[in-house]
């Protein structure tokens, strides 16, 4: 019998477990417990509640039901601190959460629920937020105007799938006198899970897999934000910011990154490379992340990795996950 089923045996006939208690049963040290913890935990046979010393161990049909929180809001009389801080103390998130994962819930929280505060145009609001089978989760609901109808209709773009895009990129808001534009890019970046549903256009960042994707949904009035991340993530806030606001930049959000599949899997004229690249000449380093695309045509290429580059010489476009048809047009437009 293997060491990981050794866990998997012993907490289904007694459970919960420390791990002090495991490691106690097993005769190894902590340090060995957890090389065989971490895998259990990752496919979720396994779950932990609680942190440090205070955390216990499940098999994972045994979890504990979750824990929520859920309240309803008048958007225009809310601080969103004060709403963290009592849910905070209701779920006793300082001590169920390690540090590193609270410090993560706080930011994106808080950041989600100040968009919907600033941007929603309504009164109404909801939050909910759960601990439960080894994660920690919140939704963001407001019945206002739509986050990517507001975002369309205040820059003048075409439909609510151009201001997604725009979105993904980073740096775009409806009200720059008080926003960066900033809280989605890096709340996305932090979450296992993140999804933006509104009327009816639904996104999706699967950390997990490394993947975006855009869904059609039933119509939904206003927009739903929804979070989730393992309590035994291992990210920082000061990990994912470094990521694309570096010290070699100043400290300042100069990297992006952009799916490039998000606007459609083959690409051939030059409007949708402008389309593309509409104001990423903010950023000093753009990724254009090829995954899925299929084919590019040389127009499209010619526009991005020629005339848009020449044209913003300052900010350095770079292409990953090309397939061999997309790469060999790349080649060919460097090479003219």
């Amino acid at each position: 019998m293997t060491t990981k089923e050794k866990i998997l045996r012993r907490l289904q006939s007694a459970h919960p477990l420390s791990g002090k208690q495991l490691s106690r049963y097993l005769g190894v040290s902590r340090q060995a417990l957890h090389v065989h913890l971490k895998e259990l935990l990752a496919t979720g046979a396994v779950v932990k509640t609680g942190s440090t010393r205070a955390a216990q161990y499940y098999p994972g049909d045994a979890a504990p039901a979750a824990v929520e929180f859920s309240k309803q809001l008048v958007l225009s009389a809310t601080d969103e601190n004060a709403v963290y801080e009592a849910l905070a103390a209701a779920l006793n998130l300082k001590t169920a959460l390690k540090p590193n994962v609270e410090s993560i819930a706080h930011y994106a929280f808080t950041e989600m629920l100040n968009n919907a505060i600033d941007h929603a145009q309504t009164e109404r609001g909801t939050v909910s937020f759960a601990l439960g089978r080894g994660a920690a989760r919140f939704a963001v609901r407001d019945f206002g105007i739509g986050l990517f109808a507001s975002i369309a209709s205040k820059h003048g773009l075409a439909d609510e799938h151009a201001a997604m895009l725009e979105l993904v990129k980073g740096k775009t808001t409806t009200m720059p006198e008080r926003h960066s534009g900033e809280g989605v890019f890096f709340t996305s970046r932090m979450a296992d899970r993140f999804s933006i549903d509104s009327h009816r256009v639904g996104m999706v960042w699967d950390n997990d897999k490394n993947d975006v994707y855009v869904a059609q949904r039933r119509n939904l009035k206003g927009t739903l934000v929804q979070f989730s991340i393992k309590q035994t993530a291992r990210r920082t806030l000061e990990s994912v910011f470094s990521k694309h606001a570096p010290a070699d930049h100043d400290y300042q959000f100069s990297k992006t990154s952009v799916l490039v599949k998000l606007l459609r899997a083959e690409f051939v004229s030059r409007s949708e490379a402008k389309r593309l690249t509409a104001n990423l000449h903010r950023f000093r380093e753009v990724t254009l992340d090829f995954h899925g695309v299929a084919w590019i045509g040389q127009g499209f290429a010619d526009e991005v990795f020629r005339v848009y580059q020449n044209r913003h010489p300052r900010t350095l476009i770079r292409a990953i996950n090309a397939n061999k048809a997309v790469h060999t047009m790349l080649s060919h437009v460097n090479k003219a």
